[in-house]
């Protein structure tokens, strides 16, 4: 693998920076061997999910669950759970795969999702990704749902994210054993370098018993 820097910035947790990301996750993953994870979406998971499929992790006893989840069945093509599965789930065959979406109302289904997740023990491994405009899972600048304390899971979605959504809440995450922050390329950097100035976008309220970003340079910087 390339070389790998380490730093302390002002980011919740450990920074590491790689030349590839997916293939950094993937090796990540292999040697942590969690036995439960969270997926999330996007361009660089997908990437990430490609990888981690030929990485030779036993998923025979790994529970999957989803940070956050468009509000559309997932055979969907903008289905979190449609990417995960064509880029890694179908193949690698896990012992379960707890689908955020329900045909039921919105508010039904975070309620079902939030019992199951406080019913487990904490997730091994929670993978989250960072906007442009420094949101993870589906916890955006400015939404009431950055400030909820008590639910782990909650609907969310504003104008700009067009979709209802599920997300995990930031307790949710908290209680992660592992976070996983990937970020790749320089659309990344402005919102990375607001939350080391010390904005309070969403992706600096990150909590987890250890919490890595790990990036490349372009998103992270030389340091």
């Amino acid at each position: 693998m390339a070389d790998v820097t380490r730093s302390d910035a002002p980011l919740s947790g450990t920074v590491e920076i790689v030349d590839d990301v997916p293939l950094a996750f993937a090796r990540l993953v292999a040697r942590e061997s969690p036995r439960s994870v969270a997926l999330s979406g996007g361009e660089t998971a997908e990437q990430c999910y490609t990888a981690l499929r030929i990485a030779g992790l036993d998923w025979s006893g790994v529970d999957v669950y989803f940070g956050d989840e468009r509000f559309v069945p997932p055979d969907d093509p903008d289905s979190n759970e449609n990417l995960a599965r064509r880029a890694l789930l179908d193949t690698v065959k896990p012992k379960a795969i707890h689908s955020m979406y329900q045909p039921v109302p919105i508010e039904e289904a975070a309620r079902r999702y939030d019992a199951l997740v406080r019913a487990a023990p904490p997730i091994d491994l929670v993978h989250l990704g960072l906007g442009p405009d420094g949101h993870t899972a589906s916890l955006f600048p400015g939404s009431v749902t950055l400030d909820e304390t008590e639910r782990l899971v909650v609907a969310a979605g504003d104008d700009a994210h067009p979709l209802p959504r599920l997300t995990f809440t930031f307790p949710a995450i908290a209680r992660a054993r592992l976070v996983v922050v990937t970020v790749a390329g320089a659309e990344k950097r402005d919102a990375v370098e607001r939350i080391r100035a010390g904005e309070d976008l969403p992706g600096a309220r990150i909590r987890g018993e250890r919490v890595l970003w790990l990036g490349d340079g372009a998103a992270l910087g030389a340091q």
